[in-house]
């Protein structure tokens, strides 16, 4: 089933929400910048009369739904923020911002869970409990998400439902697992110190470079004799910096990169193996090495109740659904799920190109199908928490 076939949702014009995504991405601003961005939510949240509640926050929104009927909270979370990449989709509507673009189609999140809130504010004297609606900053830079929590905006909810577009997915397939679906997305900065002397007489000096030399193929040890073959890792060291001349042995070297991993205890002994060959590399060299930890968000893993949930609500609307692969991009709905249990489901989109690419498209089609589904979830869900299902150690 394509969005084109899709019948409304309480007389949802989805043409609205495909031109108001296209706005936003026209205009797009980065993460902790979002003003405009957060102004034009609220301002199209307050003409469909939804309750936008007061929060703490710079930029970002959080509204609800519902609540007129006894029951439970639950959240729908969509993230607001652009990439600082300048786009080449040569689109009608490409950002007017150079070098700031939707290249990871949070335009399209946004659009989809605007339509959500419409749809559910038209059918709000039936919803069993409260819907909490989420537009959350600067997930590119995994800082949003903590920002949302500790402005308390999650208090009181139970259970917390996002979604990211997927590429690769067609229009009206969705990708819905249990477990691991997004890894933890740390980052590094190794500084190694050395003595720097005329690169003629190397033996005057302690270099640097070699010792990074050793250091970066040392790491990749890590994953093939630490990590078991049914686990997985990825250690990638994406910059070397150091010296300013041809004919000088500089004193410093800097190694930046980032690790990705699945579970908490595999991320946990990678970290720790990390800070051994680094000590032991530079030690054995006669240099010295500290590493600098860029802590991003844990991995994100879905809650199995949420998950039967989800496959439940995609079969109740007519979409398809599939096991997705994890992938090893970050997300920081996973720190959502450190308090609650929650639900991150990849949305098919059929784009051209993957995320942060300048030529990164997805088909508007996806957008009806998107409200449709969170639509349906939400419904699903606050029935099935009003009405007990599910009470166990999943649930709070």
């Amino acid at each position: 089933m394509t969005g084109h076939q899709l019948e409304s949702v309480s007389g949802t014009d989805y043409e609205k929400f495909i031109q108001i995504r296209r706005h936003l991405h026209q205009y797009p601003e980065l993460s902790n910048e979002e003003f405009e961005t957060t102004k034009f939510i609220r301002k199209r949240l307050e003409e469909a009369d939804i309750r936008i509640l007061d929060c703490a926050l710079a930029t970002g929104v959080i509204a609800e739904v519902g609540g007129l009927l006894q029951g439970p909270v639950i959240a729908l979370r969509a993230d607001i923020d652009a990439l600082p990449v300048q786009e080449e989709t040569g689109l009608d509507f490409a950002s007017k911002i150079p070098g700031k673009m939707h290249a990871c189609g949070h335009d399209f999140h946004t659009a989809s869970l605007l339509g959500t809130a419409y749809a559910l504010k038209e059918r709000e004297s039936e919803l069993q409990g409260t819907v909490r609606l989420i537009f959350q900053p600067a997930e590119e830079k995994a800082q949003g998400a903590k920002q949302i929590v500790d402005s308390g905006a999650l208090d009181g909810v139970q259970a917390i439902f996002g979604m990211h577009n997927k590429p690769d997915l067609p229009v009206g397939t969705m990708g819905i697992k249990s477990g691991p679906l997004m890894a933890a997305a740390d980052g590094f900065v190794v500084e190694i110190s050395g003595k720097g002397s005329h690169a003629a007489v190397p033996e005057a000096g302690l270099d640097p470079v070699v010792t990074a030399a050793h250091v970066i193929t040392a790491l990749q040890s890590i994953v093939s004799r630490n990590v078991s073959a049914l686990q997985s890792a990825v250690i990638s060291v994406t910059q070397l910096h150091s010296g300013t001349a041809w004919n000088v042995i500089p004193d410093k070297a800097v190694l930046e990169g980032t690790i990705r991993t699945f579970d908490d205890q595999v991320r946990l002994t990678v970290l720790d193996r990390f800070s051994q060959v680094v000590d032991g590399v530079t030690t054995a060299l006669g240099t010295s090495g500290g590493v600098r930890w860029i802590e991003g968000p844990p991995p994100v893993n879905n809650d199995e109740a949420l998950a039967q949930l989800g496959l439940e609500a995609a079969a109740a609307a007519g979409f398809e659904t599939v096991v997705p692969v994890p992938s090893p991009a970050g997300e920081d709905f996973a720190v959502y799920q450190r308090e609650i249990p929650g639900l991150f489901v990849f949305m098919g989109t059929a784009g051209t190109q993957e995320w942060h690419h300048p030529a990164f498209t997805l088909d508007e089609a996806a957008i009806p199908v998107s409200i449709r589904f969170f639509t349906e979830l939400a419904e699903h869900a606050l029935k099935q928490l009003h009405s007990g299902r599910g009470e166990g150690p999943s649930y709070p």
